[in-house]
């Protein structure tokens, strides 16, 4: 019983610490995506040049999604005419290089952390661009165009399909600013919470169980620690397969990453063990639904090959630099809840919470959370049921409804999104 209470305080620990990070970080995201339409995604995303994905990493990092919908959305804007390859850094970028990611990363484990990430993430991103030119043949694109058109369920289908943002011209501010920008903020904070939460929750325990049971001497020993070169080496190659059977995605990794560093996994290990969140054995059984066989392997082949470039490079560039903190001083959060500077962004931050929770709450929110894993063929109807909703919310508020769902069409005809060589 005490081993099991030792657990659950180090999960208490890490979750108090890290509340108010998430918090920022999703109403963040939810202000972004309130005046960004996922039409405008595709539009943007017709090609593989440089421009086009730095473009569609800097979308995907301001659209913070859990790594369920990252992936169900990348279909959703392959189907529609984006390009594959730009898809999927959109992809990667929306749950790698995303802010709360950051901020907790620091929160955590320290600031060279969260300076890895976004400098790791890009070069992820580069890399599998650039096997993706080199390998992917126009005959593997078309097999899994054919197998993503028809449609089948993965996970988060229906939230993946909403566009919760504002419909109504104006400036940003203008929309960001009117009800409609209010209650389109309150409905993509709340979803995006609904889809992280059982990640998060699961990887605290897992987090906390690790470090309560499990003997630092076993991941030192695994993890080769006490040679240097060895362990920078190993680090990379084994992060993201311990990634991949831990279940655990998106931000419900970093926690676990803790108690790896602490274990004596090299800095580039936790950078690759953090990007394989898009690789763990759910996700990829999702890929075989969305893409088929022959695609799932290749994109398993060809992401792993990128998270573990990105994890060497991180860890000799920022070894060289003298970046690396010492793994001595690691320590996993466990003195709980006390006065400090802690405290009190929680409180101002679930106070921020709550004011969204009941504006989603009041504006049909219930509605579009039974439709979070709906069909992706049926995903723009749900969203137009939700926004019916709150369009009355709206209206009951004084203003004018300003918000309709995306009803893009799916361009399988695209040129851009059938090959990638222009």
């Amino acid at each position: 019983m005490h081993a099991i209470w030792h657990a659950l305080s180090i999960t208490g620990s890490m979750t108090w610490e890290i509340t108010w990070a998430l918090i920022l970080g999703f109403a963040l995201s939810a202000v972004v995506q309130a005046v960004v339409r996922k039409s405008t995604i595709v539009r943007l995303l017709g090609d593989d040049r440089p421009r086009t994905l730095a473009l569609a990493s800097l979308l995907g990092a301001a659209s913070s999604s859990c790594s369920y919908a990252a992936v169900a959305l990348a279909r959703s804007l392959f189907r529609k005419g984006a390009n594959f390859t730009a898809a999927m850094a959109f992809e990667i970028a929306s749950t790698n290089l995303v802010v709360e990611l950051g901020v907790i990363l620091a929160l955590l484990m320290g600031w060279q952390f969260t300076a890895a990430e976004f400098v790791g993430g890009p070069i992820m991103i580069v890399v599998l661009a650039v096997l993706f030119r080199i390998f992917l043949r126009d005959r593997l694109l078309r097999e899994a165009r054919e197998v993503a058109d028809r449609g089948a369920a993965g996970s988060m289908e229906g939230h993946a399909a909403m566009d919760m943002s504002v419909q109504r011209e104006g400036s940003f501010a203008r929309r960001l600013l009117s009800r409609e920008g209010y209650t389109s903020v309150a409905h993509v904070f709340v979803m995006e919470w609904a889809a992280i939460l059982r990640d998060l929750v699961i990887g605290l325990l897992i987090a906390g169980a690790i470090a309560a049971w499990v003997p630092d001497s076993f991941w030192r020993t695994f993890f080769f620690d006490g040679h240097p070169l060895a362990s920078k080496l190993w680090g990379p190659l084994i992060g993201p397969l311990v990634a991949v059977v831990s279940f655990v995605c998106s931000i419900g990794n970093v926690p676990l990453a803790v108690v790896l560093w602490k274990g004596g996994i090299s800095f580039g290990g936790v950078v690759s063990f953090i990007f394989a969140d898009l690789l763990i054995l759910p996700i990829l059984s999702i890929y075989r639904k969305y893409y088929g066989w022959r695609m799932t392997v290749f994109l398993a082949v060809t992401f792993y090959a990128a998270m573990v470039t990105a994890g060497y490079v991180v860890e000799f560039t920022f070894g060289g630099l003298g970046l690396i903190p010492d793994q001595a001083t690691a320590t996993i959060p466990m003195e709980g809840v006390s006065w400090n500077y802690t405290t009190f962004l929680n409180i101002a931050f679930l106070v921020l919470a709550a004011a969204l929770l009941v504006r989603f709450l009041r504006t049909g929110g219930r509605a579009m959370l039974a439709m979070m894993g709906g069909a992706p063929d049926t995903g723009h109807d749900h969203s137009h049921h939700g926004h019916e909703q709150m369009h009355a919310g709206d209206r009951h508020d004084g203003s004018a409804p300003a918000q309709s769902p995306d009803h893009g069409q799916h361009d399988h005809g695209a040129q851009d999104g059938h090959g990638h060589h222009h």
